[in-house]
């Protein structure tokens, strides 16, 4: 890579993980020699980016929290702005917050000096978030140390709760996170196992990163973590086929449901209906209907309408 400007800002992105990068490693990921690793080190400590080396045979670079950000282009407000609306938004898996955001948030919290972090960390425990109940919270912490693994190929290890309650530790070699809409999944290789398994993140507890790195495993799916995702959502969960009336307009009713659900059809000036597959729990159909907030008749499948007429029993009974 000849480009020094192009080479500076990948030098900088790496830095901006985490993690301590030898110095080779650096140097056959720019694919350039030790000692030009070793200047463009020095040009961005003139730039002001507080780079910190360790001596050794090998040696290593990190970036480190100085007394003041770094040249980003941003104040102290902004930088704390930034910080808050990338943690609430991923804590809650917002549609349109990918892994990208997730990555951004790891390496702003990276630079960040300890008295912003101190801010925002405050505002962030001092505000209650307003959900729609689409999916569990999550702790950012937990997402930008799954994230900086992910990107410094580092093995990981954490506790992870399943979904009838199991506790157990894992030890894996993270690969991607990938973001639903309303829930976070990790896709790694999990070496107990020794296959490749997707994980909830809000199941995720005290994850720590080993240290250990690791040449990343091909997938099964060619490497697309999107596509590995949704066939084994598949094979954990059932296809449901909804049919669904509703006594609203469609637009109405649309708004009010989240997209992957699929888009009401008008059957009339103030009533439509919805045909779609999903591969959601009957549990969290039955609430996103409750809250579209006007009449409807569930025509299919059998099971959500059993579901709802359970549900309906037990909240008549919690009133009374």
């Amino acid at each position: 890579m000849t480009d020094t400007p192009a080479r500076l800002l990948n030098l900088l992105s790496l830095l901006q993980t985490p993690r301590e990068w030898p110095g080779s490693e650096l140097a056959e990921r720019l694919q350039v020699s030790p000692r030009t690793i070793r200047r463009d080190i020095d040009r961005l400590r003139e730039l002001g980016y507080p780079v910190e080396a360790t001596k050794g045979a090998v040696g290593g670079y990190r970036l480190v929290a100085g007394a003041a950000m770094p040249p980003l282009v941003l104040d102290d407000e902004e930088a704390v702005a930034i910080a808050v609306g990338l943690r609430a938004g991923a804590g809650h898996a917002i549609e349109g917050v990918e892994e990208a955001s997730v990555r951004a948030l790891a390496k702003l919290e990276q630079v960040l000096p300890s008295r912003l972090r101190r801010r925002v960390s405050t505002l962030q425990n001092a505000t209650i978030p307003l959900t729609r109940g689409d999916g569990a919270t999550v702790d950012p912490r937990t997402l930008t140390a799954l994230a900086a693994a992910v990107t410094g190929r580092e093995r990981l290890r954490f506790g992870y709760r399943s979904g009838d309650g199991t506790e157990s530790k894992r030890l894996v070699e993270p690969y991607r996170l990938v973001s639903t809409g309303r829930r976070w999944y990790l896709v790694a290789y999990d070496l107990g196992r020794e296959d490749w398994r997707t994980f909830r993140v809000d199941r995720v507890r005290d994850p720590f990163a080993t240290g250990a790195r690791f040449t990343p495993r091909e997938l099964p799916t060619g490497g697309d973590a999107a596509e590995f995702f949704s066939a084994s959502m598949a094979r954990n969960q059932p296809e449901l086929s909804l049919d669904v009336s509703f006594a609203a307009p469609a637009e109405r009713v649309a708004s009010r449901l989240p997209g992957h659900l699929g888009t009401p059809e008008p059957t009339g000036p103030e009533t439509c209906r919805l045909r779609s597959r999903s591969q959601d729990s009957l549990e969290w159909i039955a609430l996103r209907l409750a809250l579209v907030d006007c009449e409807f008749t569930v025509h299919g499948p059998p099971a959500l309408s059993e579901h709802l007429r359970e549900m309906g029993a037990r909240l008549t009974r919690a009133g009374g």
